[in-house]
C-alpha cells in the first residue's frame, strides 16, 4: 500500500513541476530580456505574453504550454500501463485499476492547472492555465477538448476578448463532459477545473463588467493606465 502511494506521490510531484515549467517567463527573460510578470496583466500566458512580446513568442508560449498539459496525462497512462504499477495497485488492494487510474488522471491535470498558475519555479506567480486545461483535456478526451476549443475559436470570433472567451469555455466543458458521457472522475475535474479557471480569471471578470477589459491588439495598459 505505502509503495503504491509513494508512487502516486511522485507522479503528482512531477504532474506540478511539469504544469510550473514557465515558458512565458522564460522566453521572456532569456530571449526579450524581459520580465513579463512586470508586464501587461502580470500574467505568464499566452495572451500576456502576445501583448508584451508578440506573435511568434505567444505561439511558442501557447503550443508549450498545451503539451505540458498533454505531457502530464500521458504519464499517468504511461505509468499505469506498466506491469510494475498494476502489482503495486494490486497489493494495494485496488480492485479495478481502470478506476483508479482514471482518479488519477483528473489528480494529475488539476495539480498540473495549479502549478501552471503557481510555479515554484517564479515565486509561485504564473498564468491563467487555459492553454495547459486545453493541453489537458485533449489528452483526457479529445472531442471533449476540441469541443471545448470550437466554442473559445467562436466565443473569440464575435467578442475579440480573450479572458471572456476562456470564461465561457471553462463553462461549457462541464456540459460537453456530461453530454459525451465521461466517466465520473472526468466530470469532476470538469467542474472543479472549470471554476478555477474562472477564479483565476476573477480581475478579468471585473474589468468585462465595467467595460474596460481589451479585445485582441488592444494594450491592457493603455485600456486601464494601471497595471493589473
Amino acid at each position: 500500500m505505502i509503495n503504491w502511494l509513494v508512487l502516486n506521490g511522485v507522479i503528482l510531484i512531477v504532474a506540478y513541476l511539469l504544469g510550473a515549467t514557465p515558458s512565458g517567463y522564460w522566453i521572456g527573460s532569456w530571449f526579450y530580456s524581459t520580465d513579463i510578470r512586470k508586464q501587461g496583466s502580470g500574467s505568464t500566458g499566452a495572451t500576456n505574453v502576445l501583448r508584451t512580446l508578440g506573435k511568434l513568442p505567444a505561439l511558442v508560449v501557447l503550443v508549450i504550454d498545451i503539451f505540458k498539459g498533454v505531457l502530464a496525462i500521458a504519464l499517468v497512462r504511461y505509468i499505469y500501463s506498466l506491469v510494475f504499477t498494476q502489482n503495486l495497485t494490486i497489493v494495494a488492494g485496488v480492485t479495478n485499476i481502470n478506476i483508479a487510474k482514471e482518479w488519477m488522471v483528473i489528480l494529475t491535470g488539476l495539480i498540473a492547472i495549479v502549478g501552471h498558475t503557481k510555479s515554484i519555479w517564479i515565486g509561485f506567480k504564473g498564468g491563467k492555465s487555459v492553454a495547459s486545461s486545453l493541453g489537458i483535456l485533449l489528452a483526457m478526451s479529445w472531442v471533449v477538448g476540441l469541443g471545448t476549443l470550437s466554442v473559445f475559436i467562436a466565443v473569440l470570433i464575435i467578442s475579440r476578448i480573450v479572458s471572456f472567451s476562456s470564461i465561457i469555455a471553462a463553462i461549457t466543458v462541464s456540459g460537453l463532459m456530461f453530454l459525451t458521457g465521461q466517466s465520473l472522475p472526468y466530470k469532476i475535474f470538469a467542474i472543479a477545473g472549470g471554476i478555477y479557471v474562472i477564479w483565476r480569471h476573477s480581475s478579468n471578470i471585473k474589468r468585462l463588467l465595467a467595460g474596460k477589459e481589451p479585445q485582441i491588439g488592444q494594450n491592457l495598459l493603455t485600456k486601464l493606465e494601471i497595471r493589473e
